[in-house]
């Protein structure tokens, strides 16, 4: 395994922290996530702001990785995420790309069938 794959596997085990901050801290200064269904969030201050969002209603997550590969600079990690949003269990296929710069996350890409995610809360 590889120092990008490694700091992803990191990053995936932040989650359930449920802590802004550290998730945030993973991210370059002016890195990008981008929830394939939404417009990109760049930089620190959006990141936290959009991250801090939509944990609001989380009351735990934990996230397993089935597959993890990576090609230079770029990672994919395809995953289960598994949450309580507002005591409801969601378990979220995902498959999130990476693209890594000096130890950091530069974008975060992940794709996921928002109607699994909506169902399950309904």
């Amino acid at each position: 395994m590889n120092k990008n794959e490694e700091i992803i596997r990191d990053f995936v085990n932040a989650w359930p922290s449920l802590d802004v901050e550290k998730i945030v801290s993973f991210f370059t200064e002016d890195g990008i996530y981008h929830n394939m269904m939404i417009h990109p969030v760049k930089g620190h201050a959006d990141l936290r702001n959009f991250i801090s969002a939509f944990l609001k209603g989380w009351s735990e997550t934990e996230w397993e990785i089935l597959n993890l590969a990576s090609s230079g600079n770029t990672v994919f990690a395809e995953r289960v995420d598994r949450t309580k949003v507002g005591g409801k269990p969601v378990s979220l296929p995902c498959c999130g790309v990476f693209e890594m710069e000096n130890g950091k996350i530069k974008a975060w890409r992940d794709y996921f069938d928002m109607g699994t995610y909506t169902k399950a809360l309904a």
